[in-house]
């Protein structure tokens, strides 16, 4: 059987929160338990029973925590899915803003407020540079999610942005098209989105624990075409509903019965060159490495800003009608959104291939919390 996450936190989880109580956040623990009892009997399920040949199988319910890599694949469809009515006809990009490391100390410190500082620095900063007639001269569209991880686990808050190429004008009705595979400027929108972030950190107490270095230097904002709306969204979705790390990047775990001495070998591949790379650690570290991903209860990684903003649906509707008159859609379902409703997937015996019905339901089964 193949390795996972939840494995691991079983076997460990209950000696590292222990050892960590006092420092532990509680969606630290919520998460644990959640990825520990997902698809367990404590959860409940059903059983299901072919009438062919008598096979039983027990399906146990997901636990749906959003850092449970098991329950990810089918968010992601969903998703997918549903977003198919924002899609406009025209090219889109792809615009990260990443926290400078000397503030990653105080962003694990103080996630909530530094994470609703960096979505709105950096959303105010692509809005402010798009309204010049320069560059855009209107209102853009932008779809935003956090990203707190590089692909060996490390601490790395960022924000990713999907934006269509062009902004609507003043008027509501006139669009401007963006320049040839060119959105805007990331050396402008560097030191605008280091200001407006500096401003706004003004307004808390935390500003004195910032280096003063930190206000001087570069910070790092990335622009690249990512291809029609289609694409675009399923370029986006995975860091939507991608966790930390998937079950298929576990390597091996070497038990030794002590959780600083068992050692966890997870791949990776390098962002530069693309190279599959191996890294163990202990499986303390591992576990720490991990959490520090878990986001706050209730915090909203998904923002929609500009006409994408939940309150400017209408906008939006009218813009695709009249972006779809000027041009041929890039993509049949720009304009023509796919049903929302989900296919239904049929049980079928592993014995014999005939299909299982349902037998009766499994009730979850109370335990206390670790």
């Amino acid at each position: 059987m193949a390795l996972e996450l939840a494995e691991i936190f079983r076997r460990y989880g209950s000696a590292y929160r222990q050892k960590h109580a006092c420092q532990m956040l509680p969606s630290h623990r919520t998460a644990m338990r959640a990825i520990e009892r997902c698809r367990t009997e404590v959860l409940g399920g059903q059983v299901y029973r072919c009438t062919a040949c008598g096979e039983t199988r027990y399906r146990y319910h997901s636990c749906r925590n959003r850092h449970c890599p098991k329950c990810q694949h089918e968010q992601t469809e969903e998703w997918l899915t549903l977003q198919q009515e924002l899609l406009l006809p025209a090219p889109y990009f792809l615009l990260t803003f990443t926290l400078p490391s000397e503030l990653r100390n105080l962003a694990f410190r103080h996630q909530k407020l530094i994470y609703d500082l960096l979505f709105h620095a950096s959303s105010q900063a692509a809005h402010k540079l798009a309204g010049d007639p320069h560059f855009i001269g209107g209102q853009i569209g932008m779809v935003g999610v956090l990203h707190t991880w590089t692909r060996n686990l490390l601490y790395h808050p960022h924000v990713h942005y999907l934006v269509p190429a062009g902004g609507l004008a003043a008027d509501g009705q006139t669009w401007f098209k963006a320049h040839h595979n060119f959105l805007l400027p990331v050396k402008a929108l560097s030191p605008l989105f280091r200001a407006i972030f500096r401003h706004a950190l003004q307004k808390t107490t935390l500003l004195e624990q910032i280096p003063s270095q930190v206000w001087s230097k570069d910070w790092v904002v990335h622009c690249k075409p990512v291809g029609n709306g289609q694409a675009a969204l399923k370029y986006l979705a995975p860091y939507i509903f991608r966790v930390a790390l998937s079950n298929r990047r576990l390597i091996r775990c070497v038990d030794t019965g002590n959780m600083t001495s068992s050692q966890v070998t997870f791949s990776y591949r390098t962002s530069d060159d693309g190279l599959l790379k191996h890294c163990t650690l202990s499986a303390e570290q591992f576990i720490q490495r991990f959490l520090h991903h878990i986001l706050p209860h209730h915090f909203v990684k998904v923002r929609y800003y500009g006409f994408f903003a939940p309150t400017q649906r209408t906008k939006l509707i009218a813009l695709q009608t009249q972006l779809a008159s000027l041009t041929l859609p890039v993509h049949p379902n720009a304009t023509h959104p796919k049903s929302t409703s989900l296919p239904t997937h049929k049980i079928l015996c592993p014995k014999c291939g005939q299909p299982m019905h349902l037998h009766h339901d499994l009730p979850p089964v109370a335990c206390r919390s670790p």
